[in-house]
């Protein structure tokens, strides 16, 4: 008796759960095919603009671009009149996929023990169903580097797209060892130190390193030399061997003027083969120095304070404009953690309205950062041959009017929903909206 009652009761539950799968669809999905996008502004970004011009879309791929454009038989069209096609942009420095809730700590990820810890991949921590990828992703920014943080070498940054079910089908081709470059200078009012704490913490930190990096050469030389013996695996140093050999990037995080004068120094020291720096708030104050190294920038926050209460209130939004000025490759990122690297197109519209140009500062958000990242035949410019990664909006992404209309990756077809989205349009017409009393 208690089994046939048992067994309808499962019954009822299997018959309630199809019922509600049935009102309560999943969250739309991408869609993958060949499209035509018609009539549109296109901001090639390295070839100009072109007016009443259509990007056609297939097997991933921009498979042609232009006025003059065969649409493929079966493709879907979609009418742009009006509107602006630009390549997707591209947050040079996050967070994003690694941490959730910031006063939840096991939703963030992006911080392990130890000093010198450039084992510890991202892209092995990226959660692709992190809320805050939708949200991020309607806005136009589709890749962004999800980076650790916390330690003197935090781990290897990871180049991601913002669409996949694994981080392996989110990887978009760069990793990167994250070095943040002992400082010399108090971190704000409330850092009490003395001089003297200060030079003996810093000489601690940049032993540290030095003997890191010192190490790394020896085991570079010792597995060179063994290669067909094999050699005892030391997972720090075979993080570090990829460095050390030029196959693989520095990200080096300095925001003080005298920082990056030393991280330059350092870097020439050390004879390091690529090496990008990252933040360089104070970066304009030696401008010609970093010129002059001939290594890449990554700015930001651009909306940010001045980094002494002497300067100008606009110095950080001067910043981009004045780096590039001296001839220095300039990109643009927001280090954010979590949702606000949405608002990447408007660190770059300060930048460009405060000296940088919109020329540039589009390039700072597209083709600058997939050069700097090695992606550039990829991504960051609408070209044929390229990853369809791209968006349609109704007008200037920089202007907080203009509405993203949609987003492709990958030449997937991105729906235009995420949780920001939904809840608006929960509450929009809200029901019942009157109170009972």
């Amino acid at each position: 008796m208690k089994r046939k009652l048992y067994f309808k009761v499962s019954i009822l539950v299997i018959l309630a759960c199809a019922v509600a799968e049935s009102l309560y669809a999943q969250s739309p999905k991408a869609i993958y095919g060949t499209f035509a996008l018609t009539n549109a502004s296109i901001e090639t970004i390295t070839k100009g603009v072109i007016q009443n011009g259509t990007v056609v879309i297939s097997n991933g791929k921009i498979t042609a671009v232009g006025t003059s454009v065969a649409i493929p038989a079966g493709a879907q069209v979609i009418d742009c009149k009006g509107q602006w096609i630009y390549p997707g942009m591209i947050d040079s420095f996050t967070q994003l996929g690694l941490s959730e809730v910031a006063s939840d700590p096991r939703t963030r990820d992006f911080e392990e023990v130890g000093d010198i810890i450039p084992q510890v991949r991202a892209i092995t921590a990226v959660n692709p169903n992190s809320a805050l990828i939708p949200v991020t992703r309607i806005s136009g920014v589709t890749t962004v580097l999800a980076s650790p943080q916390g330690s003197l070498v935090s781990g290897t940054a990871a180049l991601i797209d913002l669409h996949g079910y694994t981080p392996d089908q989110m990887f978009a081709g760069f990793e990167g060892v994250v070095l943040s470059f002992p400082d010399v200078g108090r971190r704000g009012f409330f850092d009490r130190r003395s001089d003297e704490d200060l030079k003996k913490d810093y000489d601690k930190k940049l032993s540290k390193l030095n003997e890191a990096w010192d190490r790394a050469i020896e085991y570079h030389k010792i597995d060179s030399a063994s290669k067909s013996k094999g050699v005892t695996y030391y997972p720090e140093m075979q993080a570090l061997l990829p460095v050390i050999r030029g196959e693989r990037a520095l990200l080096i995080q300095a925001n003080a003027a005298k920082d990056i004068l030393n991280a330059l120094q350092w870097v020439k020291d050390k004879k390091v083969k690529k090496a990008i720096l990252v933040g360089v708030l104070e970066g304009w104050r030696v401008a010609s120095e970093v010129a002059k190294a001939n290594i890449p920038v990554i700015v930001g926050p651009v909306q940010d304070l001045p980094s002494r209460d002497y300067d100008r209130y606009d110095k950080a939004y001067a910043n981009p404009g004045l780096l590039r000025k001296a001839g220095v490759k300039v990109a643009i990122c927001t280090q954010e953690a979590r949702g606000n690297v949405r608002n990447l197109p408007y660190h770059a519209a300060f930048a460009a309205a405060y000296g940088l140009g919109r020329e540039e500062a589009l390039k700072a958000v597209t083709i600058a950062p997939a050069e700097i990242f090695g992606v550039a035949d990829r991504v960051g410019s609408i070209e044929v041959g390229k990853d369809a990664t791209l968006f349609i909006s109704d007008g200037d992404p920089f202007e907080t009017k203009t509405t993203i209309k949609q987003v492709f990756i990958d030449g997937w077809k991105i729906p235009m929903v995420s949780r920001q989205t939904e809840l608006y349009d929960e509450f929009l017409k809200r029901e019942p909206g009157v109170s009972k009393n």
